[in-house]
């Protein structure tokens, strides 16, 4: 997808990016020869400058000769030149040590993720709270109200409860409903809508329009497009001109879920940066968002992101990315998961 680079050619597009990032300012031959000590001469650099900015990585300001990296520029030096960068170890510790303070709640952390990247990257963040790829039943309760009507309570395995009113055709003895609802519970521990769906047959009238409750519930959860949503440090991009429009993506639930689903899709793994927009999304058009999935792999996780312009430190900005992530899944694991998967656990972490 790129055209072939020669290595100079890629130490030079390196440098350049790099340098901007840092200073935001257009770099020229000289600069690049006299600030790195390169050992070829400047002349050799604007060659390589020339078809660099010909081949579109990078872009050549109107008030002096100096250039600067192009959205392409950028992608090429994430996907080839950047290298595995990781936090420095008092950083790791210091995020470490917030997370351990906090209580094991689910919003506590889900707020104190998108603090941390906030006012590690300098842009803003979001993190979504993780959501089952399909959600299991664990229990229900049938309470018995008033007259004719009926309280369901149903509890996933996820933890997430639902309550929904159901109008019997004729009254019926809490006793009886508790033999229900404990039949059922033996019954669909577990299950999945499919799995539910499955064992539809066979079933008292009771217990089948029990379970045709159940599953327009599970049908719902399942088909939502987005969990909840926590953000942080929008003034940081509020302030530029070039990420404001990004701040539409943060606000509107089905923009957001949009740029999720079509970035972390399925076969991916790791941390996705995604420079632009990647020509799909014109609110991202000059920011940058780096995403990454944390969670129990095929089974429930949520994404932790951050945004900001396309002149980022990309490698902190990744490495951050990955590291609050491996911590999410490692509350992820500790909150919902069966001891039993404690190898999984060690397997996935491992990355820390």
């Amino acid at each position: 997808m790129f055209p072939q680079l020669t290595e100079r050619q890629e130490q030079i597009l390196g440098l350049v990016v790099r340098s901007f990032i840092e200073t935001g300012v257009a770099v020229g031959s000289v600069t690049l020869v006299d600030r790195f000590a390169l050992e070829f001469s400047s002349a050799t650099v604007r060659n390589e400058l020339s078809f660099l900015g010909e081949a579109g990585y990078l872009a050549k300001m109107h008030s002096s000769g100096g250039r600067i990296p192009t959205e392409m520029g950028y992608r090429y030096f994430v996907q080839k030149l950047l290298g595995d960068f990781r936090l420095p170890r008092e950083e790791r510790h210091m995020i470490q040590h917030q997370f351990h303070q906090a209580r094991l709640d689910m919003s506590q952390w889900m707020q104190l993720a998108a603090a941390i990247l906030a006012r590690t990257s300098h842009g803003a963040s979001f993190v979504t709270a993780p959501q089952a790829r399909a959600n299991r039943f664990k229990h229900l309760q049938l309470i018995s109200t008033q007259d004719r009507l009926v309280l369901l309570i149903l509890v996933l395995v996820s933890g997430e409860v639902k309550q929904q009113m159901l109008t019997l055709a004729e009254p019926l003895p809490q006793t009886f409903l508790s033999t229900v609802a404990n039949h059922l519970n033996t019954l669909y521990l577990n299950a999945d809508y499919d799995e539910i769906y499955g064992r539809l047959a066979h079933l008292e009238p009771l217990e089948y329009e029990v379970t045709r409750l159940v599953l327009d519930i599970l049908r719902r959860i399942d088909n939502r497009s987005i969990s909840d949503i926590y953000r942080d440090g929008l003034v940081n991009i509020l302030e530029d001109e070039g990420t404001r429009q990004a701040v539409r993506v943060l606000e509107e639930r089905t923009l957001l879920a949009n740029v999720i689903s079509q970035a972390m899709l399925p076969t991916f793994t790791g941390v996705q940066v995604v420079i632009g927009g990647d020509g799909r999304w014109q609110e991202l058009k000059d920011c940058t968002i780096i995403l990454s999935r944390y969670g129990i792999p095929d089974d429930i996780s949520g994404t932790v992101a951050v945004i900001g312009p396309t002149r980022m430190a990309y490698g902190h900005n990744v490495a951050a990315v990955r590291y609050v992530a491996d911590l999410m899944s490692g509350f992820v694991f500790d909150y919902y998961a069966d001891p039993l998967q404690e190898s999984q656990k060690e397997e996935v972490l491992s990355g820390e």
